[in-house]
């Protein structure tokens, strides 16, 4: 029964993301180009009620849907590590158009191109996984 719910869950993200254009390829390369402020505007909005909930998430000692503690662990900041990751990331995004949520509203959007883009995002974090060891973190 749990399933059911992160089932319906997902598929309500995935419209809201569809209906949005936030999944839209067009509007994607528009972004990167500087051109339209669409995504920019759903990126700020989704900034600005992350953090808020995020506060009030450790603020009330927030519990995952199992009733353990969800526990927010800070992390070192490293410039060089960040930098290489989020251009890594980035140029994945701009090259084929989606970031790993929208590469499956795609697809179940009937996009199937996007299977193969699919493929290269697992197969990127297999790769990332087997080098794990081998990258300065």
């Amino acid at each position: 029964m749990k399933q059911i719910k992160f089932l319906l869950a997902g598929t309500f993200f995935g419209i809201i993301m569809f209906k949005s254009e936030a999944a839209s390829w067009y509007r994607i390369q528009e972004m990167f180009r500087f051109q339209d402020f669409h995504m920019y505007g759903i990126i700020g909005l989704a900034v600005a009620i992350g953090v808020p909930m995020v506060w009030f998430m450790k603020k009330n000692n927030a519990k995952d849907y199992s009733g353990a503690p969800i526990v927010f662990n800070s992390k070192a900041w490293s410039i060089p590590r960040y930098l290489f990751g989020g251009v890594i990331f980035g140029l994945g995004w701009a090259l084929s158009g989606a970031c790993p949520g929208p590469i499956v509203v795609n697809i179940g959007a009937g996009f199937v191109g996007y299977i193969i883009v699919l493929i290269a995002a697992l197969f990127g974090t297999f790769l990332y996984g087997v080098l794990r060891d081998k990258l300065p973190h």
